[in-house]
């Protein structure tokens, strides 16, 4: 009998959690060799709260104290404590909406992931999809990633493409984007899981589908 230990997930979102019912359905149905060991939201009434008590994963609302686009410092301990207490080995932001700051960063260093609506380097920050119809591409995507202290700026993980449309307004583009995002995400973390990913650099090396 095996007693390898499970890779152990712990997931940050604020709003529905459509990535996050992504990857735990990909964990249900074995794509994805990991298990979901804690969700937490800084929004008490989030979705993504219901859908993880919906799948029988632990989850936990923590107040983000009181600042609009951070942790504060009380509240960021208390993240760190209870995802260490859960043991994660990867630390997955599913429309998180809070800025990580060093606490955090240096508490699970090497080890925090996220995913953007756009090719990285092009279009970090806020509504990137908006951003892309703006500048008149014609290809745009999502980009999984490192998180570090900079905006958007950690080594690449994996990325998919996604055609900007004629006729494409916000809406239509940013929803073929989540679309993408929820394939491109629990590959990455599969990735991840199975120790595919080497860091040399600023590039990421060896992910495998």
């Amino acid at each position: 009998m095996s007693h390898e230990r499970v890779f152990r997930l712990g997931i940050l979102g604020s709003g529905k959690g459509s990535n996050f019912v992504a990857i735990a359905d990909a964990c249900r149905s074995g794509r994805v060799p990991a298990e979901i060991a804690l969700v937490l939201s800084d929004v008490a009434g989030a979705g993504i709260l219901e859908r993880a008590r919906e799948r029988g994963i632990p989850e936990r609302f923590i107040s983000p104290g009181n600042f609009r686009t951070r942790l504060d410092e009380d509240s960021e301990r208390a993240y760190v404590a209870a995802l260490t207490e859960a043991k994660v080995d990867l630390l997955v932001l599913a429309g998180f909406m809070r800025v990580l700051k060093q606490g955090l960063l240096s508490a699970f260093e090497g080890k925090i992931i996220n995913i953007h609506p756009s090719l990285l380097p092009c279009f970090p920050g806020l509504e990137a999809w908006k951003q892309a119809l703006d500048h008149g591409v014609k290809v745009t995507g999502c980009t999984v990633h490192f998180v570090d202290a900079g905006v958007d700026s950690g080594p690449i993980i994996g990325q998919l493409a996604v055609p900007v449309l004629d006729g494409d307004t916000p809406e239509s583009l940013h929803q073929r984007i989540h679309a993408a995002e929820h394939k491109l995400y629990p590959a990455c973390v599969a990735a991840l899981a199975r120790g595919q990913v080497r860091v040399k650099g600023r590039r990421t090396m060896g992910v495998e589908d």
